[in-house]
């Protein structure tokens, strides 16, 4: 069963069909809106939401989103789950990329290579992930907002023009051992495509655009 914490609508409060919340959110203009796993965490979001006056701009862009036609998505963000992301300063550049909690944003890993592509980040960041999760025994979700390197993990290969040489070995080392940990090991966490247009930037994000 899910619950569905409507913190902005014609009436406020939690439902447990989506036909009721649709009811209060389906064309009421900045309805907010979530749904919950149990029912603890739908009262605590409402509550959040009234301590704040309303949800936070943190909070807005996880909440439900919306098709171009303005119909209501029933299914909303997985809230207990990993945002990976990569920026590069420059393309090639100095390339960071990082993991964090979605929901809370908790800094998860952070990793800095000298030269790089910002696919390449991408991809190391959702290989990390997994390797991490791995050794910990968890099948927790990870978001990417990058199509590329979810191929490419899905591939197990990085197709890349980036020379190999002195200047680009760490990220070249740093992707031999991402694609020999691919190819040697499985995993049932699932890679998915976060909806930018519909969501806003993941958490993970850099802010640097």
């Amino acid at each position: 069963m899910k619950y569905y914490a409507v913190m902005k609508g014609r009436q406020t409060g939690i439902f447990t069909s989506w036909s009721k919340c649709e009811a209060q959110v389906k064309g009421f203009s900045g309805a907010i809106y979530k749904s919950f796993s149990t029912k603890a965490e739908a009262e605590a979001a409402l509550d959040l939401a009234k301590q704040n006056g309303s949800f936070s701009p943190a909070d807005k862009k996880r909440s439900i989103a919306r098709k171009s036609s303005g119909e209501a998505i029933a299914d909303c963000i997985i809230a207990e789950s990993i945002s990976v992301d990569a920026a590069c300063s420059g393309n090639p550049g100095v390339v960071e990329y990082q993991g964090v909690h979605t929901t809370t944003r908790e800094p998860i890993f952070h990793k800095r290579i000298p030269l790089g592509t910002n696919n390449l980040g991408e991809f190391l960041a959702i290989v990390h992930a997994l390797s991490d999760l791995q050794a910990q025994g968890k099948d927790t979700p990870i978001y990417s907002d990058s199509e590329t390197a979810m191929l490419w993990v899905r591939n197990k290969k990085a197709r890349t023009t980036l020379p190999r040489n002195s200047s680009t070995e760490e990220i070249f080392s740093l992707l031999d051992r991402a694609v020999d940990w691919l190819e040697n090991n499985s995993y049932s966490n699932p890679i998915l495509k976060w909806e930018t247009k519909v969501w806003g930037e993941i958490p993970a994000d850099f802010g640097r655009k």
